[in-house]
């Protein structure tokens, strides 16, 4: 009787626990078919590299991959997730001043890894690896860019994460659904990298 005269008052609902936030939930749909779109990137490319001669991966012309400057790029990323684990830890089910540290070094670990990415590009273009050079430089470019733009929105939402931890006003919802966008951008990228870079 007393919480429907609460709710007719129009006093907030009780906080709800676990996975019951719309946001985590939408978040959590949007990851599942985000999954999907990698697996058929990852499948399209493993069909066309299969199908190719023994030795002849990457074709004649266009560079190796830089498989172990990226591990220390993988490394830092990984590294992140931990940060943004030991953030959710530190505050309890929602974040708190206290997860504060740990947010940021997420994130800087983070942008370090897109940075690092974007050096890395670069360079390859400079060897000759374009969208356009060969098979190996498009899957390369559409895989990898494709995990590139999901770190960068991913970024985007820790930031706002942290601008809004800062002001006092960061929601258990914002942080759960930022969390899982930002654990599938870590956990997807050690798979892309052992698939395309190998």
């Amino acid at each position: 009787m007393a919480s429907a005269a609460t709710e007719r008052l129009g006093a907030p609902p009780a906080p709800r626990r676990g996975f019951t936030s719309h946001g985590v939930f939408g978040m959590a749909l949007f990851v599942f078919s985000e999954v999907m779109l990698f697996t058929a990137f990852i499948s399209a490319f493993l069909i066309v590299r299969g199908g190719t001669a023994p030795g002849a991966w990457p074709p004649a012309g266009q560079p190796r991959l830089p498989f172990a400057q990226t591990a220390v790029h993988t490394l830092a990323l990984l590294a992140s997730g931990v940060a943004l684990w030991l953030a959710a830890r530190s505050g309890g089910r929602r974040a708190t001043v206290a997860s504060g540290g740990p947010m940021l070094a997420a994130l800087a670990l983070g942008a370090y890894f897109v940075a690092a990415q974007g050096v890395e590009w670069a360079a390859l273009l400079r060897e000759g690896l374009t969208l356009t050079s060969s098979q190996a430089g498009a899957f390369f470019y559409v895989i990898v860019g494709a995990h590139a733009l999901h770190a960068l929105a991913a970024l985007a939402a820790l930031a706002l994460c942290w601008a809004r931890l800062r002001a006092g006003r960061l929601t258990p919802g914002v942080f759960g659904a930022t969390r899982l966008f930002w654990n599938f951008v870590v956990l997807m990228w050690p798979v892309l990298y052992l698939v395309v870079y190998r």
